[in-house]
């Protein structure tokens, strides 16, 4: 099953590149065109688009490996409290 998943990714990653090239190309030579204000202008766009979905990522990654963090400390003090409770009603 796992052969036919990866096996469909890929095909439907090869399918879609001619379109990704195709738009890069027409982009690439569009900006060119541009005078050196519109580069520029163009250069800011970029980095203005790109800024919130990066701050988002970085504080879906960061929460993550907080609760993560978390859990396990959890999982490890219930798991030295079972152990010590354990021990205790032994003796």
């Amino acid at each position: 099953m796992k052969l036919r998943a990866t096996i469909l990714a890929a095909f439907f990653l090869l399918w879609t590149t001619p379109v990704f090239s195709q738009a890069c190309s027409m982009c690439y030579s569009t900006a060119k065109a541009t005078s050196k204000d519109g580069q520029r202008a163009i250069s800011k766009g970029v980095v203005v688009l790109l800024l919130p979905p990066l701050g988002f990522m970085t504080l879906g990654v960061w929460a993550a490996f907080r609760y993560g963090k978390r859990r396990d400390l959890e999982q490890t003090r219930a798991t030295v409290f079972e152990h010590l409770k354990f021990h205790t009603t032994a003796d």
